[in-house]
């Protein structure tokens, strides 16, 4: 018999990346679940934010095979716990849910995690563009049976949601404002009525699809998106809204910024080697550049571009690979005002006249105030201008 060879993969899904999170917490809270759910609501909300330092022990006798006995759950999602059990409790009442808020702020991130957690799987996804199709929302034909046998079940190719409401999962879809209008219409007759009518089948078991008990729909859409595909007044009803908003503490974003960029560092099997210091000076510089205003209150003019952790995570990143593969041919610091520079500059060339405002303001006023890594920092004001 020969084994199954699993190929690397650079990212797994959040079931396989924390199976023995969800297999502990599957068998410490015993207490009731919603229809078709692998772990309770309580349970679902501490896979997510974590058991808060605490070390968790299973009931006895409650011990599955290759389950640990104690484990701390770690924090993957950093934001506010009520978003996280309003998120939960939406999913259990089999409502649609609609994760909003400016790019980078790990709304799909935490839409994986809630649908990991719920039915263990996180892969019915459907990416919204502006060439998504209804068929992928709903279903498509394997051709060659269909000019063989015509149309049959057989022949039919589910998408992502008809698998999701055959078998009572959770379903995501991505970017929901890049959809069409005709292809966000197709959500609403799925979220009211809760099945698909394939025609092509009419008069047998198969011409229509009803959703399984536990099936449930988690969107996502960009708050800068709005305008791309604007939703119905109809689709919106079928949707709770929660808004996902920046991290809002400079040490809980900076631990977030460094534990994603070592975990980047780990898949390439490359040692983390950016001082803390710098770190937080990166991150300090996202803020704000977001917010449009220093931690020390100072003005700050804002770029068009959204400062977000996620490109924080990529700077930092980048910061690491460049000491790993580069050690020693420069200072990593003296790497950070171009990298910046990228970011400012990814929509409109010209906000790199506010990136060097910002340097002649808030890190120029750092510099004198005695900080050695802003003095450094300033004194690297020239990269910008080359």
């Amino acid at each position: 018999m020969t084994a199954t060879v699993t190929s690397p993969r650079q990212v797994d899904p959040a079931e396989h990346a924390h199976a023995t999170e969800l297999a502990f917490l599957a068998a410490f809270d015993g207490g009731a679940r919603p229809p078709g759910w692998r772990l309770t609501p309580r349970a679902v909300v501490t896979f997510i934010v974590g058991s808060d330092g605490e070390t968790l022990s299973l009931p006895k006798g409650a011990r599955p095979d290759g389950v640990p006995a104690k484990l701390e759950i770690a924090r993957k999602f950093v934001g506010d716990r009520a978003l996280v059990e309003r998120c939960v409790v939406t999913l259990a009442g089999e409502r649609g849910l609609l994760l909003i808020g400016e790019p980078g702020t790990a709304k799909s991130m935490l839409s994986e995690l809630l649908s990991a957690a719920v039915c263990g799987t996180s892969e019915l996804v459907v990416q919204g563009t502006a060439g998504t199709t209804e068929d992928q929302l709903r279903y498509g034909w394997n051709y060659a049976l269909l000019l063989a046998h015509g149309p049959s079940p057989e022949a039919l190719v589910p998408s992502p949601v008809l698998t999701a409401m055959r078998a009572g999962q959770v379903a995501r879809i991505e970017e929901i404002t890049r959809c069409l209008p005709e292809v966000q219409d197709a959500m609403v007759s799925i979220l009211s009525d809760r099945r698909i009518a394939v025609p092509e089948l009419a008069g047998t078991a198969g011409a229509t699809v009803h959703a399984a008990p536990g099936f449930t729909l988690i969107a996502t859409a960009n708050l800068r998106d709005r305008g791309v595909s604007e939703m119905s007044a109809a689709l919106k009803r079928r949707f709770n809204f929660e808004t996902v908003g920046p991290i809002p503490d400079l040490a809980a974003e900076t631990a977030l910024v460094g534990r994603q960029a070592r975990a980047a560092l780990v898949r390439v099997e490359t040692p983390f080697e950016v001082d803390e210091a710098v770190l937080e000076a990166l991150v300090t510089a996202f803020r704000d550049l977001r917010s449009g205003r220093s931690v020390e209150g100072w003005e700050v003019e804002r770029p068009s571009t959204v400062m977000s952790t996620a490109e924080a995570v990529a700077v930092a990143t980048s910061l690491a690979l460049a000491a790993a593969y580069f050690p020693g041919d420069r200072d990593v610091l003296s790497l950070l005002p171009a990298h910046l520079q990228g970011v400012v500059c990814k929509d409109d060339p010209t906000d790199g006249a506010k990136l060097l405002g910002y340097w002649d303001g808030a890190v120029r006023r750092r510099a004198e105030d005695g900080a050695r890594l802003w003095r450094r920092l300033w004194e690297l004001r020239d990269v910008l201008q080359s």
